[in-house]
């Protein structure tokens, strides 16, 4: 739950100062939703780069955004400051979706994600039949498939969710330690990929569908597990397919997160659509724990590829408490019977 504390009179009316300009007001809105570069908000707003920049600037300064750096592309967002986070929600709930400024900036921001997608989707379908073959370069297959089954505890799944199921490695993988599996892809040409080989694997309780992450194509509450590997770092926004990808989750289900911790090889942006050069342990947790869910464990997993250079792997795992919460109701209940 979020700490909610007060600000100070001179802060806040400093804050108040900040958002109350009309650009600004439009950029508080913008960031609410997505992470954006300079020049994705310039393009959006139809302004130049130093009036942007200005303006960033000053929201920054009274708190109501934060920069991050992504090698050498910087990054805009919320803050997620227990302090001021409240009023940003609370200034951008109040303002009418529907009125034209905001609408029109709302239609530019899907064109500048389309754009990104459009991007990831020409690397994908130049890479399909490569991409098992790349993705070595990067972490060990054998590293990550052993660490999670020792994450898991070797159990045995009814159902199993794949988001991003890429070339269906993930698929193949665990249909030994599930009844049924699914896995997503926005890319047509992966999802040829993955059926040839998980019919030359001979899984036969499998089964991949066109979709995407931010709207996956399956009951809600209907696996045990849900894996998202290596897929995060191509999204512009992965606390959203986190929050998706949970939502697809039964009572005491668990996720499995896989993607890099934070590094600084850029070619991996330039050249392979990455869109994140990693996340921290904190932000992957904090993607977990603003699904609903309690962080169960957290691995690191070194590669010593040396054509990609060193990249650490992070595994994480969590869970759905639904189950353990209505057992203690059940036990708080007959206590006081």
């Amino acid at each position: 739950m979020l700490d909610v504390r007060k600000f100070p009179f001179e802060p806040f009316v400093d804050l108040l100062r900040a958002a109350a300009e009309p650009t600004r007001l439009r950029l508080l809105v913008l960031l609410s939703g997505a992470d954006l570069t300079v020049s994705e908000l310039t393009t959006i707003l139809g302004q130049s780069q130093p009036r942007i920049s200005r303006h960033l600037k000053l929201l920054s300064e009274a708190g109501l955004i934060s920069r991050y750096q992504e090698g050498s592309w910087a990054f805009f967002r919320a803050s997620d400051s227990p302090v001021a986070l409240p009023v940003m929600r609370a200034l951008v709930g109040w303002l009418d979706s529907a009125d034209p400024v905001l609408a029109r900036d709302a239609e530019r921001l899907e064109e500048v994600r389309a754009k990104r997608a459009e991007r990831a989707a020409d690397y994908f379908a130049r890479n399909a039949e490569e991409w098992d073959r790349i993705r070595k370069l990067h972490v060990s297959d054998a590293e990550v498939e052993a660490a999670l089954l020792q994450a898991l505890g070797r159990r045995r799944f009814d159902t199993l969710l794949d988001v991003g199921t890429g070339t269906g490695r993930m698929l193949e993988f665990l249909s030994s330690h599930c009844e049924r599996a699914v896995g997503i892809d926005s890319s047509r040409e992966m999802l040829s990929v993955a059926r040839a080989k998980l019919d030359a694997a001979k899984v036969g309780n499998a089964q991949v569908r066109l979709g995407s992450v931010y709207h996956l194509p399956i009951e809600r509450g209907g696996f045990d597990l849900v894996v998202i590997h290596q897929v995060l770092h191509y999204l512009d926004d992965p606390a959203r397919a986190v929050r998706e990808a949970a939502g697809a989750l039964a009572p005491g289900g668990r996720l499995a997160i896989i993607d890099f911790a934070p590094h600084d090889l850029e070619f991996l942006r330039s050249q392979y659509a990455h869109l994140r050069l990693g996340f921290a342990d904190q932000t992957l947790a904090s993607y977990a724990e603003a699904a609903g869910l309690t962080v169960r464990t957290l691995t690191h997993l070194k590669s010593t590829a040396t054509a990609a250079g060193e990249l650490t792997v992070t595994l994480l795992l969590a869970e759905d408490q639904r189950l353990l919460v209505a057992a203690e109701d059940a036990a708080r209940t007959s206590t006081t019977s």
